[in-house]
């Protein structure tokens, strides 16, 4: 454990600035606060936060962050108080304490919902102070290295499944991959027990075998580059175990089939020099087709920069090499902390852009699982860059879509959007974008987020979107319809009501406003008689608990409309219950309902299409036929006798011509549902005196 003496000379010899009286109470305060508490390897309990501050001072942070390390666990294990942290050690600090004692209240849950609620308290601790981030990242680092400690394999696992699946991929995500790698190594020892010893076993069989190679080939790297006149440093090392169990479950091979578990580093002092370092070692080795990715010129959505290549170096060994400038380096290593301004509040604009995109999607999450899902979806994707007209660039998951563009670039233009054109040919929405696609977006104000697109969207920035746009709009058509069927209620009572009979009765039945209470009417949380109570007290006979039977509404027979939405079912295609049906949806105009094979879909092009289904208490539809009658006597009683036989009823029939041999009719016929309206046709079509029958 780090002397408190130790503790202060680290911060000092980055920061000479650092309140040095601060961390000195700070540390002091940890060891009384924890007192006699024990952790798990039988160390003083406080001995953690000293350590969670030990690494965070590699990080070079700020004084205040390495406090809120000391600090941390105060809350929430010891009888500390927040405004007890607030008056010995500021505002700041309490606030960063208080943060990071969120993130640690995690509520026992099944699995799933406890790593996405989990996930769910990082981001919104991270729209307030990245740095609380940063303490729990660190926080999880060193109770991953004391792992081992606990006695309960069930926790352990629990602990590193969690890890893998949140922790570090946060830390990639953020640029940390020190804090990663060392991260998932932990893990992967503790899930897969034997995969880590078999690897680890056969790296070591590996260093007795090849002595020094890695240090020969480095040494040969930096002396290749000094002769060409670039001055690097460059540094080796065998991948971690984690990594290559994971290259090869992914390529389905073996320990010995995997060519490419050393790495090189070749740090200059700028990013010319990355350049030239590099087409040094293409003239010298052949590269690996394939395998060389700019991320200087095209960085990561963390800011992460440098030149990745992999030669066949000495002929049949695959080595791994990246490129990066001092600067890109000190990235590389430390991610977002090498950005921190040490200032209240900072925040580097390497954060913004994702932090942005997650915390809309935290805003707009339907569910932890959700949240969970969208945010896995963005850290694991492969990215691909796009670029606008103008040749701005945008980094987007594989699978993504000009929608998905469209959100990246503004909220607005995605939610306006009504085409795209892709290397300036118009593509459908539902285009999958590929590398180095040029992305025109074509708008209009009076668009809208269409639910469709749910079906294809990648990016959980989109999808939050869409959703939120679609929850408003059933939200308001739900309110429309509570309005409508209150002015028809309201014409029950005997008197007519003013507003504050109204709001009366929002008080009585306990609804926040007028909106609240129209949403809970067409939902049907209200019976009318309840309404009718609170609106006029005694005016029912009941009370306002509405103990008599409320009167049912007649039952939606179509599914994916919101309920009360006025709609008709169109009259060219007649569709009946148990027909594949469509809506079309046009400003101003009631939802029409097509069957989905119906011609007149071709004129739809400029409404909104929306995925419909027959209600399970569909009621009865009218269908049109078309039946050619034989022109011999008793031929139309014979029709109408089937139709008498399937107890259908006839609601419109009318001779479209005839002539010496045949009669034409055109019938509306009211049918139950899809096969009724089969076996009556199949029933015509078997009849003697029926020549032809068909639906219209």
């Amino acid at each position: 454990m780090l002397r408190q003496y130790e503790l202060v000379d680290r911060v000092l010899s980055y920061d000479p600035d650092a309140d040095e009286a601060l961390i000195n109470r700070a540390y002091v305060f940890s060891m009384k606060a924890h007192g006699s508490q024990k952790r798990a390897s039988g160390d003083p309990y406080y001995s953690h936060p000293i350590e969670v501050a030990g690494i965070l001072t590699d990080l070079r942070l700020d004084d205040e962050t390495i406090v809120t390390a000391i600090l941390h666990d105060t809350i929430e294990d010891t009888l500390t108080t927040h405004e007890e942290i607030e008056r010995l050690f500021g505002t700041n600090v309490a606030r960063l304490v208080d943060g990071v004692t969120k993130l640690s209240k995690i509520e026992a849950q099944t699995e799933n919902e406890r790593a996405a609620e989990n996930l769910r308290k990082f981001l919104l601790a991270m729209s307030d102070d990245i740095r609380v981030l940063l303490v729990k990242l660190a926080d999880r680092l060193h109770n991953m290295r004391t792992l081992h400690f606990i006695k309960s394999e069930e926790k352990r696992r629990r602990i590193a499944k969690e890890t893998m699946d949140i922790y570090a991929p946060l830390a990639e995500r953020i640029g940390m991959y020190e804090f990663m790698k060392e991260m998932q190594t932990l893990a992967f020892r503790e899930l897969e027990p034997e995969a880590y010893v078999s690897i680890s076993k056969r790296l070591e069989q590996l260093q007795g075998e090849g002595g020094d190679r890695i240090a020969k080939i480095a040494s040969g790297l930096k002396l290749l580059l000094s002769r060409a006149g670039v001055e690097v440093d460059v540094s080796g090392r065998e991948k971690h175990p984690y990594s290559i169990w994971r290259k090869m479950a992914e390529r389905h091979i073996s320990f010995e089939q995997l060519s490419d578990i050393m790495a090189f580093r070749v740090i200059t002092p700028d990013a010319e020099a990355c350049y030239r370092a590099l087409g040094v070692i293409h003239q010298r080795w052949p590269m690996v087709p394939g395998r060389f990715k700019d991320y200087i010129s095209t960085p990561k959505r963390n800011g992460y920069k440098s030149l990745h290549t992999t030669v066949m170096h000495a002929g049949d060994t695959r080595i791994e090499i990246q490129i990066r400038s001092r600067a890109m380096h000190a990235q590389a290593e430390y991610g977002l902390a090498a950005h921190w301004a040490y200032k209240q509040n900072g925040t580097s604009d390497v954060q913004a852009g994702w932090i942005r995109d997650l915390i809309e999607i935290l805003e707009n999450a339907d569910s932890a699982e959700e949240l969970l899902e969208h945010t896995r979806m963005a850290m694991y994707q492969d990215r691909i860059f796009a670029f606008t007209p103008k040749g701005e660039l945008y980094q987007l998951p594989k699978g993504a879509t000009p929608v998905d563009f469209a959100y990246a670039v503004h909220t607005d233009l995605g939610d306006q959007t009504v085409g795209a054109k892709v290397n300036g040919r118009v593509v459908p929405l539902r285009t999958q974008l590929e590398n180095g696609d040029q992305v025109q977006i074509l708008k209009s104000r009076g668009q809208e987020p269409q639910p469709g697109w749910l079906n294809f969207v990648a990016t959980g920035k989109a999808r939050a979107a869409i959703r939120r746009f679609v929850r408003h709009k059933e939200r308001d058509e739900s309110i429309a319809l509570g309005r409508k069927i209150y002015d028809e209620i309201v014409k029950r009572l005997p008197t007519q009501l003013g507003q504050e009979a109204l709001a009366q009765a929002i008080k009585r039945l306990k609804k926040q406003d007028e909106p609240t209470l129209m949403e809970a009417i067409a939902k049907q949380l209200i019976s009318d008689t309840e309404l009718m109570e609170a609106l006029m007290p005694g005016s029912t006979g009941t009370d306002i608990a509405g103990k008599s039977p409320p009167k049912q509404r007649e039952a939606i027979s179509i599914r994916g409309l919101t309920p009360g939405v006025a709609y008709r079912l169109a009259e060219c295609c007649h569709p009946v219950p148990g027909d594949r049906i469509v809506g079309l949806r046009r400003p101003g105009e009631e939802i029409e309902v097509h069957t989905i094979d119906c011609e007149r879909l071709s004129d739809g092009i400029d409404a909104d299409w929306i995925d419909l289904a027959w209600g399970e208490a569909s009621e009865s539809g009218t269908a049109r036929l078309s039946v050619v009658l034989k022109n011999e006597p008793g031929a139309l009683a014979v029709m109408a006798g089937i139709f008498g036989t399937h107890k259908a009823n006839i609601l419109n029939l009318r001779m479209e011509n005839r002539d010496t041999s045949f009669h034409h009719f055109t019938v509306d016929l009211e049918v139950n549902d899809l096969h009724h309206l089969m076996r009556i046709l199949a029933a015509l079509r078997a009849a003697d005196a029926v020549s032809r029958a068909e639906r219209v």
